[in-house]
C-alpha cells in the first residue's frame, strides 16, 4: 500500500484517497518575472514524478500546479523593464513551458493564473470577514485574523506565541496583530488593481491558492505539494483561509520537497546565487539533471555541484550502455517480476526514488550478463515511469541528444590536430570521429597498427572511448 510521509502528521500514513480510484493534486507553482532556476526545477520535477507513480499505480489524477502572475516581485520588474505586466509574464510563461519540456516533465491537468480567478478570491475573503476572520484595516488593506482561528500553528508544528517569537513580521500598526496576514491589498497609484467590496486593489499571495484550489479541486482534496520553505507561512495561512471559509478540512496530505542548496545555503533568487535550467542545460543532458534531482529522495536537501551533475551523467551512462545494442521487449510491466515488485514496493514506500533506481542498476548488470531482451524491455519500462532511458542509448552515448534549446557542447581535444583529416586541434565533432574510425580501418587492413593504436589514442584522450565489435567500431563519450 502507498505510503506518504504527511507534513501535518509528521510522519508516514497509508494512503487512502477521498474517493476511490480518484486523487485531487494541487501544487503551489512560480511566481512568474524571471527565469526558473534549479529550485524551481526540483519542485517540478518531484511533483511530476508522484503524478506519474500514482498514475503508473491506476489512479486517476487530475494535477493542478499554478501560476502566481501579480505580486510585488512582478510589479517591480515590469517597472524596471518598462513594460506591461501581462508581457513580463506571458514571456516567462512561455519560458518555463519552454524549460519544463525540456526536462521531459509533463503538462499538469490545469495550470491556473492568478488573475484569471479574482473573482474566487473575493467571494472567499467575503464569507472570511462575515465570519469574522477578516478585517478591513485603517490602512485599507483586509487582513486575516489569526488568533481567531483555532487551528493556526497545526501544520508548522509551533503556536502563535512561538511563531511570533521566531518571525520576522513587518510593523503595520493597522493590524490588529502582528501575524495578521493580508487578504486583499488597498492598491497603490501605478499598480494593477481591481474592484472589490473594500476598494480598488489587489489579492495578497496567500488566498490565491486557496481560491484557485478550491474552485477546481474542491473545499477538501487529497494531496497538497510544495517546497518546504512554503510550510510556513503560505501553507499555514492557505489551511487557515480554506479551513475557514469551509468549515472543512482542506487537505488530507500535504508533502513539501527539500530545497537545492548551494555551498549549504538555499538556491533562490532573492540571494542571488541561483542557477537558471537553461544555464545548466547548456552543460548537461536535460536527462542527466533528471536523473541528478530524482536519484535523491525528494524530501532530503540537495547539494548542486559540477561534480555531483558529472556523477549523474556518468551513472546515467551505465543504464545507457546496459540498453545498448539490445532489443528491448515493449511488454506490459508484470508486477510479479521479483525486480519490478521491489521497484514497486520502493515507489510505495513515500516515492523512495533512490531504492528504484538502485533496482534499475540491478537490472541494468542484469541485461549486461544475460543480454536478455525481456530483462532490458524491464529496464527501459521501470525507467520510463521515472521518466527516464527515453533516449537512443548509442545517441545518448555519444553525446548526441537534445535536451530543448541548447546541444552538447564540444568535447577538448588534445593530440587530434596529429590527424590527416584536418580537423581543429581544439574540438572533435561527430562527423570527425567517424572519420578517424574510417582512417583507422584502412590502417589496420594496411597492417599499420602503430597508426591504428595512434587513433585510437587521439580518440582516447580527447574523451571518445572506440569498441570494436563484430558488427564495426562504434564509440562513445568517456
Amino acid at each position: 500500500m502507498l505510503k506518504i510521509y504527511n507534513t501535518l502528521a509528521r510522519r508516514k500514513q497509508d494512503f487512502v484517497p477521498i474517493e476511490p480510484g480518484r486523487i485531487r493534486m494541487y501544487v503551489c507553482g512560480m511566481t512568474i518575472y524571471d527565469y526558473c532556476h534549479l529550485g524551481h526545477a526540483r519542485l517540478m520535477l518531484v511533483f511530476d514524478m508522484v503524478q506519474r507513480w500514482l498514475r503508473a499505480s491506476g489512479f486517476e489524477v487530475t494535477y493542478v500546479r499554478n501560476i502566481t502572475d501579480v505580486d510585488d516581485k512582478i510589479i517591480r520588474r515590469a517597472l524596471e523593464n518598462g513594460e506591461p505586466i501581462g508581457e513580463l509574464t506571458q514571456r516567462f510563461i512561455d519560458y518555463l513551458d519552454e524549460d519544463a519540456a525540456a526536462l521531459g516533465i509533463q503538462k499538469p491537468d490545469r495550470e491556473p493564473r492568478a488573475t484569471l480567478y479574482i473573482g474566487g478570491m473575493l467571494e472567499m475573503i467575503r464569507v472570511l470577514q462575515q465570519k469574522g476572520l477578516a478585517y478591513q484595516a485603517t490602512s485599507g488593506d483586509v487582513n486575516y485574523s489569526v488568533r481567531k482561528f483555532p487551528g493556526y500553528g497545526k501544520l508548522s508544528g509551533k503556536t502563535l506565541d512561538e511563531l511570533r517569537a521566531g518571525e520576522r513580521v513587518e510593523t503595520d500598526p493597522s493590524k490588529h496583530d502582528p501575524l495578521d496576514f493580508v487578504l486583499w491589498k488597498r492598491a497603490k497609484e501605478g499598480e494593477p488593481a481591481w474592484a472589490s467590496p473594500w476598494g480598488e486593489g489587489r489579492p495578497g499571495w496567500h488566498i490565491e491558492c486557496s481560491a484557485m484550489a478550491g474552485e477546481l479541486l474542491g473545499a477538501h482534496f487529497d494531496i497538497h505539494g510544495g517546497g518546504q520553505d512554503l510550510q510556513f507561512p503560505h501553507h499555514e495561512n492557505e489551511i487557515a483561509q480554506s479551513e475557514g471559509a469551509h468549515g472543512d478540512i482542506f487537505v488530507n496530505y500535504w508533502m513539501h520537497n527539500g530545497l537545492v542548496r548551494l555551498d549549504e545555503e538555499k538556491m533562490s533568487k532573492s540571494l542571488g546565487n541561483f542557477f537558471t535550467i537553461r544555464e545548466v542545460l547548456k552543460q548537461y543532458d536535460a536527462e542527466v539533471v533528471r536523473f541528478f534531482i530524482l536519484r535523491a529522495h525528494y524530501r532530503s536537501p540537495l547539494n548542486y555541484s559540477d561534480r555531483h551533475l558529472d556523477d549523474a551523467r556518468h551513472a546515467l551512462a551505465r543504464l545507457y550502455t546496459a540498453l545498448k545494442g539490445a532489443s528491448p521487449q515493449a511488454a506490459t510491466i508484470d508486477w510479479n517480476d521479483a525486480y519490478a515488485g521491489r521497484f514497486r514496493a520502493a515507489m510505495d514506500d513515500d516515492f523512495n526514488t533512490p531504492e528504484a533506481m538502485a533496482v534499475l542498476f540491478e537490472l541494468a548488470a542484469d541485461a549486461n550478463r544475460s543480454k536478455s531482451a525481456q530483462v532490458s524491455g524491464l529496464l527501459k519500462a521501470l525507467g520510463g515511469i521515472l521518466g527516464l532511458l527515453d533516449h537512443d542509448p548509442t545517441e545518448f552515448l555519444q553525446g548526441r541528444t537534445a535536451h530543448g534549446a541548447v546541444r552538447m557542447e564540444p568535447m577538448v581535444a588534445t593530440g587530434i590536430g596529429r590527424t590527416n583529416v584536418g580537423m581543429p586541434p581544439a574540438t572533435v565533432s561527430p562527423d570527425q570521429i567517424e572519420q578517424m574510425i574510417a582512417d583507422r580501418v584502412v590502417a589496420k587492413r594496411a597492417k599499420n597498427y602503430a597508426e591504428a593504436d595512434r587513433i585510437r589514442k587521439d580518440l582516447l584522450d580527447a574523451g571518445i572511448v572506440l569498441e570494436d565489435t563484430p558488427q564495426g567500431t562504434t564509440w562513445r563519450r568517456a
